[in-house]
């Protein structure tokens, strides 16, 4: 009897102790969750910035070279790939419209 009652209060403490940690690690794992989605969000936004930087910058010369076109294409992907908008969808077509060297106005 006394080893029954011994389990008994091993299975209950260590449920107990159990229950303890598995709150600790939701808690843990909600906060990540928390901070990996604002990662994102400014990853994100920071993306957001360089395209519209560029495209100003590419559009106030009149094109845009490969490199350039290149850089933005991986950006508005990336963009997407995190969940963006199609805000940027009209600007992304518009900046691979520009042509690739500048115009030679001879």
């Amino acid at each position: 009897m006394q080893n029954v009652i011994t389990i008994i209060i091993s299975v209950l403490s260590a449920s107990g102790i159990l229950g303890i940690g598995t709150k600790a690690i939701l808690t843990r794992l909600r906060n990540q969750e928390t901070r990996q989605k604002a990662v994102e969000s400014g990853v994100q936004a920071l993306l957001r910035d360089r395209m519209l930087h560029n495209y100003n910058k590419y559009t106030e010369l009149g094109y845009a070279p490969i490199y350039a076109k290149e850089n933005f294409e991986n950006m508005y992907q990336q963009y997407h790939g995190l969940g963006g908008n199609g805000v940027m969808t009209q600007l992304h077509a518009d900046f691979m419209e520009l042509p690739t060297e500048k115009e030679n106005n001879a």
